[in-house]
């Protein structure tokens, strides 16, 4: 995919995550929320014209987590939207999803931005 592609999958992405919580469908709204932030990711590499090594989201974040370059604020986000449920469909930490997701895409896209100028 090309870097403007890229880009209006992530929005159609978090849309879908926004839609699907209006709906009351947390599950469905974190899984969209997991591929806008992995599409978050490619978009920061491809503009630097780098690679990551897959495009699945959920492999992309736990990729994203282990890479020492970004802050513990945000590796700490990626690894949140990686977790599974509680056997009682809940998460096993107070964070929102979707506020773990734009923190991601904010900092990914911000950095592309700044390299743009």
């Amino acid at each position: 995919m090309v870097i403007q592609e890229l880009r209006e999958a992530l929005n159609l992405e978090f849309e879908n995550a926004l839609g699907s919580r209006r709906e009351g469908n947390e599950g469905r709204a974190r899984v969209c929320a997991r591929r806008a932030t992995g599409l978050a990711i490619r978009v920061h590499y491809e503009e630097k014209g780098e690679s990551i090594p897959t495009t699945n989201a959920l492999e992309i974040l736990h990729w994203f987590a282990e890479q020492p370059q970004f802050s513990d604020e945000l590796r700490s986000a990626a690894t949140r939207l990686t977790v599974h449920v509680t056997p009682a469909h809940n998460l096993p930490h107070p964070e929102d999803p979707l506020a773990d997701a734009k923190l991601l895409i904010h900092a990914m896209l911000e950095k592309s931005f700044e390299r743009n100028q």
